[in-house]
């Protein structure tokens, strides 16, 4: 009877000593590892694993722990973080809660939509279903009423979940897309050109080609409109280069300028039939908003910014200081 009390409260005791210990393995404190469970897999595989992994010293009382707490089935399949402060307690909490480690990766504003599929492609944690869907099947599945995706997805870092799709992400950047675009046209000025918020979209991915500086987007917008309501072209060659397509070798000639393709905004009048790149919030609102002004052209002054011209004798002037000079 001694013994058998002796042997208990030992037992007690190692028990106690287990639910405090902190993980057990040496780990910076703000470093972290993954713990993955697959689907199917039972309480006993887990407490295996942790122990096998050195992360805790005794399987039988995790177990143990999960069983009194009736949380044994509760444990869920999923790519869980673990820091070294943790204890079994928060060890079990963690996989009970179904809230897996968030990976991240990044969309781009600018992009084309062959780089975004691209970038997915590259996430391996993705599972992988885009490479066997055409973007015409891509587009009626998103339940898209257009039929060509470009720009039509928010350039943004998007969390997910080991394991998840690489369509259910592309799924939220195009909500997230529609959402923006739509709050963005129903505050839109009763005077603006544009008959729809595609149209809007066609005009912002201009505008994100033409410029990385936030301050010039509505300047630029307001070139663009004015050459609508003027009837003039575009003549932007962002359009251009992306009319060319895979052909592109990064240096613009005077026979792509020439070259008459339905994104040709030399050759051709109006806006071009698709969006050209992945726009965000700003290059949406410049488009919808423009600022005022008589401007009518810019020339880049090598800088990354814009010289901006009312008249075409300016504009010729400005060439000539700023892109001839350093021919």
């Amino acid at each position: 009877m001694f013994i058998t009390s002796i042997g208990g409260g030992w037992l007690w005791m190692a028990y106690q000593q287990f639910l405090q210990r902190p993980l057990a393995v040496e780990l910076p404190a703000e470093k972290q590892i993954l713990f993955t469970i697959a689907p199917g897999r039972s309480l006993s595989w887990v407490a295996a694993q942790l122990e096998a992994k050195g992360y805790i010293t005794n399987r039988h009382f995790f177990r143990l722990l999960a069983q009194w707490q009736d949380q044994g089935s509760a444990i869920k399949a999923g790519e869980y973080d673990l820091t070294a402060a943790m204890r079994p307690q928060e060890i079990l909490q963690r996989f009970v809660s179904g809230h897996p480690y968030q990976h991240s990766i990044t969309i781009i504003e600018g992009w084309r939509f062959s780089e975004v599929r691209a970038q997915l492609a590259s996430a391996t944690l993705l599972e992988q279903q885009l490479p066997a869907i055409s973007d015409s099947a891509l587009m009626q599945q998103l339940g898209s009423e257009y039929p060509h995706p470009e720009g039509l997805f928010l350039p943004e870092t998007y969390q997910f979940s080991a394991g998840s799709s690489d369509l259910a992400l592309l799924q939220r950047a195009y909500q997230q897309l529609q959402q923006q675009l739509q709050r963005l046209w129903a505050a839109r000025p009763a005077e603006t050109l544009l008959k729809t918020p595609y149209e809007a979209l066609i005009l912002a991915s201009i505008i994100e080609k033409e410029s990385g500086i936030e301050a010039e987007r509505p300047v630029i917008a307001g070139v663009f409109t004015r050459r609508l309501k003027l009837q003039m072209r575009l003549q932007t060659d962002p359009t251009v280069i992306y009319g060319v397509g895979e052909d592109f070798d990064g240096n613009l000639t005077r026979a792509h300028l020439q070259q008459d393709t339905p994104y040709n905004s030399y050759t051709r009048a109006g806006l071009p039939p698709t969006p050209i790149a992945l726009v965000g919030r700003a290059a949406i609102a410049a488009a919808i908003s423009p600022a005022p002004g008589d401007a009518l052209y810019f020339v880049s002054k090598g800088d990354g910014s814009h010289h901006f011209s009312a008249t075409l004798e300016e504009h010729n002037r400005a060439v000539n200081r700023y892109q001839r000079r350093s021919q």
